[in-house]
């Protein structure tokens, strides 16, 4: 009977973490926490998700105007499009290791959407926390930093829809600024809007068309691409859930070096309002 009584309590004690550990909390089931709660743990890092169970609809006027707001964005996977050794083999992308440290979510980021003439739902990026500078390490020991953003993000449906619901896509272009500003300096003083205009450490080469794209600095701005597939909504509360997957190039140096391309997956969150 002690034993009996013993695993009881031990089955008891397992299904209530399980219990707790399962469920995903909206914003509105959320605890409060303080900063002693958040600090060095990544929670700050991590969006707000939908329970597994919600699986709603929520219909939308094409007459009327509405908002995506509070959109989240977490990176979970990252990769690098390395380009073959063999001639005869195609470029692929392999996985990498972010070396940014709980720095590297997109949130508060907002929106309007509308429709167009041809019915579909169409989302213009307004503002918000709408970029993150990450670092990805491959196998080979190379560091590819980018500058993760959704600056500028139109999207637009798939298909035409008259609500949107687990079945929805928005799929669109965003734009890439530079990794660096026009006031950095690289290490040997040279920089877009300061410093040097040549390598000053080798001055007999200074000018050399050699190192002519290291001193000829420029803010490139490139061009990324994402999906947003939307897997849970709850209608009661407007709110969306889903994963994204997004291409984008990588740091150019200033234009020094040719971009890499990189790939990143993971989960968003939003909320969608109607426009005031």
């Amino acid at each position: 009977m002690k034993y009996r009584a013993l695993l009881a309590a031990f089955i008891a004690i397992c299904f209530t973490f399980l219990t707790a550990c399962s469920g995903e909390e909206t914003i509105s089931d959320a605890k409060v926490l303080t900063y002693d709660d958040i600090v060095n743990t990544g929670l700050a890092n991590s969006c707000p998700q939908l329970k597994e169970t919600v699986r709603g609809s929520i219909p939308l006027d094409p007459s009327q105007s509405y908002v995506l707001t509070d959109l989240c964005i977490e990176p979970n996977e990252y990769f690098i499009k390395e380009q073959p050794t063999n001639k005869r083999a195609e470029a692929e992308f392999v996985p990498g290791k972010v070396l940014t440290r709980y720095t590297s979510s997109l949130d508060q980021v907002y929106g309007s959407l509308n429709f167009t003439d041809e019915g579909k739902l169409h989302f213009t990026e307004k503002g918000g926390i709408d970029f993150q500078a990450i670092t990805v390490l491959i196998g080979g020991g190379e560091e590819f930093p980018f500058l993760f953003t959704v600056k500028g993000f139109t999207a637009d449906s798939t298909e035409p829809i008259a609500a949107i619901n687990t079945s929805t896509d928005l799929v669109g272009d965003y734009l890439v600024p530079s990794y660096r500003t026009s006031n950095f300096l690289d290490p040997k003083a040279r920089g877009l809007t300061t410093g040097y205009e040549s390598a000053v450490g080798i001055v007999p080469q200074g000018d050399a068309e050699m190192l002519e794209l290291e001193n000829t600095k420029q803010f490139v701005v490139g061009k990324g691409h994402m999906d947003l597939l939307v897997s849970k909504v709850d209608n009661a509360t407007g709110e969306i859930a889903g994963i994204f997957e997004a291409i984008q190039p990588t740091d150019t140096d200033m234009g020094g070096k040719k971009p890499a391309e990189v790939k990143v997956r993971g989960l968003f969150y939003g909320r969608i309002e109607t426009a005031i």
